[in-house]
C-alpha cells in the first residue's frame, strides 16, 4: 500500500544532495529514494516526489501551484518585499499563480514569439562557428563557448547591448542563488545584484521608448493585449527574468550536455533534435521546482491535501525506468522522449524553444569541429541543487 515514508536512510539521503557529493552525482541518491518511496517526507516537512510521472503532476496540474505570498514567512521571508533579490524574484512570472500569472504571460506572449526566436538561426549559427574558432588549444567551455552563445543570444533578441551582456554573468548568478535557499549571505549578493540589473535595464527601457527598435525589449514596451499593458515595475521584472534565463539555464544545459559527450566519444549525433532532448533528459539543467498543494491531488498513490508543500525533483524524474527505457544509458537516438526540464503546464519555460534551438545547432558543431576535445581537467561543478552546472570547464581540442 502506498504510503509517505520517512527513515533515517531519506534523511541520509536528501542531505547528501544539499552537499558537494551529492551535487556531483545526485542520479543513484534519486534511484535509491524512488526505491523506498514515491513519496517520502523531508525533514523540514516538505514531500519529495522522484517519479515521472508525480513530478509531471507537480509542474502541470493546477492543483499545485507556487507558494502564496502570506506563506513565505514560514520559509524566513517575512521582509521580502523590502530587498530588491527576493522581491524581483517573487514578482517575477516564475513564482506568479493565476490570474497575475495568466496576465503577464499573455502579455509576453505577443512579444515573445516563435518566429522571433527562429529568425536567429543564422545569427546563432554564424556566432557557434565564431566561438569554436576561439577555442582551438586550450580554453575554458564556459567562457569560451557555453556562457558566450546564450548571453549574445538573448543579448540580441533583447536589444542589449552586446559591450554591456558580459557583466551580468556573475550578477545573474548572485541573485538565481535564491532559487536555492535564502539565508542573509545569499541575500546580501542578491540584493546589490537585482538592483544594479533592474537600473541597468531602466535606462535601456527609457531608451527604447523613445526610440523603438526591432528588438524583444522594445515589443514588451508596446505589448497589449485586451487593452492591457505591464506597467513599468512588470517591464523592468519581466526584462530581468528573460534576460536571466536566456541565458543561466542554457549555459548548464551545453555544459552538463559536452560532459556527457566527452564521456561516451562513440555517441554520434544523427538528428540534432533527438539529441539535444536526451543531453536534456540526461541531466537537466534544472534539477527541482518546488509548489504548494491547493486542493487534494494524488502524488506518490497518496491523496495529499491543501497546504502541503511538495519538492518536485526533475532530474530523478527524468531517470525514472517507469517511464524511460534504460533511464540510465545515454542514447542519443531514443525516441519517445519528453524530459521535465523545462518544465509543464502554464509555467512551462518561455524560452525552451530558444534554448532547443541553440542545442540542437551547438552540439553537431562542437562534435565536427573538433572530434577529439577532451577534458584539460577536471571542470567545477557550481554549487548549487536547483540550477545544475559547471563554474568552469577546461578543455582541450589536442
Amino acid at each position: 500500500m502506498a504510503a509517505i515514508v520517512e527513515t533515517d536512510e531519506t534523511h541520509r539521503l536528501l542531505d547528501e544532495l544539499t552537499s558537494s557529493v551529492g551535487r556531483d552525482d545526485p542520479y543513484p541518491r534519486y534511484d535509491r529514494l524512488r526505491e523506498i518511496s514515491r513519496l517520502i517526507r523531508a525533514d523540514d516537512g516538505a514531500l519529495v516526489v522522484t517519479g515521472y510521472d508525480d513530478c509531471q503532476t507537480v509542474v502541470r496540474d493546477g492543483r499545485l501551484g507556487h507558494f502564496p505570498k502570506t506563506m513565505l514567512g514560514l520559509v524566513g521571508l517575512e521582509d521580502w518585499a523590502d530587498h530588491p533579490g527576493t522581491y524581483m524574484l517573487f514578482t517575477s512570472v516564475l513564482t506568479l499563480n493565476p490570474p497575475d500569472h495568466t496576465r503577464l504571460r499573455r502579455l509576453v506572449s505577443s512579444a515573445f514569439t516563435a518566429r522571433r526566436v527562429a529568425a536567429l538561426r543564422p545569427s546563432i549559427e554564424k556566432l557557434v562557428a565564431e566561438l569554436l574558432d576561439g577555442m582551438a588549444g586550450v580554453s575554458d567551455f564556459i567562457q569560451a563557448f557555453a556562457f558566450p552563445l546564450p548571453v549574445n543570444v538573448i543579448g540580441e533578441l533583447l536589444g542589449i547591448p552586446a559591450a554591456d551582456r558580459a557583466q551580468f554573468q556573475s550578477l545573474i548568478r548572485d541573485w538565481s542563488a535564491l532559487l536555492d535557499t535564502v539565508t542573509p549571505e545569499v541575500v546580501a549578493k542578491a540584493d546589490p545584484a537585482a538592483s544594479t540589473l533592474r537600473a541597468y535595464l531602466a535606462d535601456l527601457v527609457a531608451e527604447r521608448r523613445a526610440r523603438p527598435r526591432e528588438d524583444l525589449l522594445s515589443a514588451l514596451v508596446a505589448a497589449e493585449a485586451d487593452g492591457d499593458r505591464l506597467t513599468e515595475d512588470e517591464l523592468l521584472t519581466m526584462a530581468a527574468f528573460l534576460f536571466a534565463a536566456g541565458f543561466e539555464t542554457t549555459t548548464n544545459l551545453l555544459a552538463n550536455g559536452l560532459v556527457a559527450l566527452l564521456a561516451d566519444p562513440a555517441a554520434t549525433i544523427t538528428d540534432p533534435a533527438l539529441a539535444a532532448e536526451e543531453l536534456l533528459r540526461w541531466d537537466s539543467p534544472v534539477q527541482l521546482v518546488s509548489r504548494v498543494v491547493y486542493e487534494p491531488v494524488e502524488l506518490g498513490g497518496v491523496t495529499v491535501e491543501p497546504g502541503e508543500r511538495v519538492v518536485a525533483y526533475l532530474g530523478a524524474g527524468n531517470r525514472d525506468a517507469t517511464r524511460f527505457t534504460d533511464p540510465n544509458t545515454l542514447d542519443l537516438r531514443r525516441t519517445d522522449n519528453s524530459p521535465l526540464s523545462f518544465g509543464g503546464g502554464i509555467h512551462y519555460c518561455l524560452g525552451a524553444p530558444l534554448a532547443r534551438l541553440e542545442a540542437q545547432i551547438a552540439f553537431p558543431a562542437i562534435r565536427a569541429a573538433y572530434p577529439h576535445l577532451d577534458l584539460a581537467s577536471e571542470p567545477t561543478r557550481r554549487d548549487s541543487l536547483t540550477l545544475r552546472g559547471f563554474t568552469a570547464m577546461p578543455v582541450r581540442t589536442n
